[in-house]
């Protein structure tokens, strides 16, 4: 058996995929990482005589190709089709896979970003959106009574409000109305949550952020165990040309190597600042869904393998002034947007990535910071939280 069959197989560990899935050393030269091939076409031995299959780097690029077939072992799914950001791959999924005339069922509380996506281009585009709380059954049982729908779109934990939805219960609710699941499985990422094992039929990710890792690439992915959907997502994706560098995808070849010691330490890190949060007289309410006072902490913890994720959302007692003079008072969590690399970030969600949702039913409240928690020493975190309640209580 060849390093990739043991690698790919089901015995194998998720860190012993991620590191040999899609990654045989060069056969030329025997380099151990994966080249960068960085060429925008291929010779041809005749016409149509393809090596490997390679003819044009939008088509496939072997980069491309190491990255897909490493982080399809890593999620366990049939198909991986890598792209520019995750709302490329969100858009390419869905214009693949639906006509005008569709609808989609989108929770109450998403990334602003895809709420953009969805209310500004595909409803001008023939699509209906509804909205509900996906984490309620009764809620999405009374919806897909009402209409049929195309998607059921869940995240979880969700952004920013780091709320559960139970995969496996709204899958067998929706499949049993002839309705897919697709799961936005960023926050978790592929060490804490497998979608597909838990009845959805696809899952996205924005790859910029944990699988990534280190807050210096862009990019998304898609991935399904059906081969019909795969085929028109490729289809789309070659078409329009949403399709990430072979340096893209190299970068995001060595992030997902590393992938499950960093969010074991994210994790680790964000449940102690939780706990502190959670006691502190400044905070009025702490999102973290490793902490028993979350509502679908039971549902997290049977659902999330390993620990709870990197991501907190805290609510200010003293409101919204007071979330934006704390979001630019910390030192070593960086005001930034964006989220999952391995240094720690604050944002304040009304004025940055929720802002597109301002005013609609999915908008966030504005005293609500969130938190990326990286895997600096939590001494250091929890002082830097300490020192910016102080500053703003002056």
């Amino acid at each position: 058996m060849t390093t990739e069959n043991i690698a790919t197989a089901a015995t194998a560990a998720l860190s012993t995929r991620a590191i040999h899935a899609g990654q045989e050393p060069d056969p030329t030269t025997g380099a151990v990482s994966t080249p960068i091939y960085m060429t925008s076409t291929f010779k041809q031995d005749g016409v149509g005589g393809l090596r490997g299959g390679y003819d044009y780097s939008r088509s496939v690029n072997p980069t491309r190709t190491s990255f897909d077939k490493q982080l399809a072992a890593v999620e366990g799914a049939k198909h991986s089709i890598s792209f520019a950001s995750g709302l490329a791959a969100i858009d390419v999924l869905l214009r693949a896979t639906l006509k005008p005339g569709d609808a989609i069922l989108l929770g109450n509380d998403v990334y602003g970003g895809t709420y953009r996506l969805l209310s500004k281009v595909f409803v001008p585009w023939g699509i209906t959106l509804d909205v509900v709380d996906i984490t309620d059954p009764t809620a999405v049982s009374a919806a897909l009574a009402q209409r049929q729908y195309a998607y059921v779109w869940v995240e979880t934990p969700s952004n920013p409000l780091l709320s559960i939805t139970d995969i496996a219960a709204t899958a067998a609710l929706a499949h049993a109305h002839g309705t897919k699941v697709a799961v936005d499985n960023t926050f978790a990422s592929p060490v804490l949550q497998h979608p597909l094992q838990d009845g959805a039929d696809v899952v996205v990710y924005s790859t910029t952020k944990y699988i990534g890792g280190h807050s210096d690439v862009v990019g998304g992915a898609v991935l399904v165990d059906d081969d019909k959907t795969a085929e028109k997502v490729a289809f789309l994706q070659n078409a329009a040309g949403a399709v990430p560098s072979p340096f893209d995808a190299w970068l995001e070849i060595r992030g997902l190597k590393t992938l499950e010691l960093r969010v074991k330490q994210h994790s680790k890190n964000a449940l102690a600042i939780a706990q502190w949060l959670e006691q502190h007289s400044e905070v009025e309410h702490v999102w973290y869904p490793g902490l028993e006072s979350h509502p679908g902490h039971d549902i997290a913890a049977r659902q999330m393998h390993g620990g709870f994720g990197g991501m907190i959302s805290i609510q200010l007692a003293a409101g919204g002034e007071a979330a934006r003079a704390f979001a630019g008072a910390t030192k070593i969590f960086t005001l930034a947007e964006s989220l999952g690399g391995v240094e720690s970030l604050v944002e304040h969600p009304a004025a940055m990535t929720h802002a597109s949702v301002s005013g609609t039913t999915l908008e966030v409240p504005d005293n609500l910071v969130r938190l990326s928690v990286g895997i600096e020493g939590v001494d250091d975190l929890i002082a830097d939280l300490d020192q910016a309640f102080a500053a703003i209580a002056q």
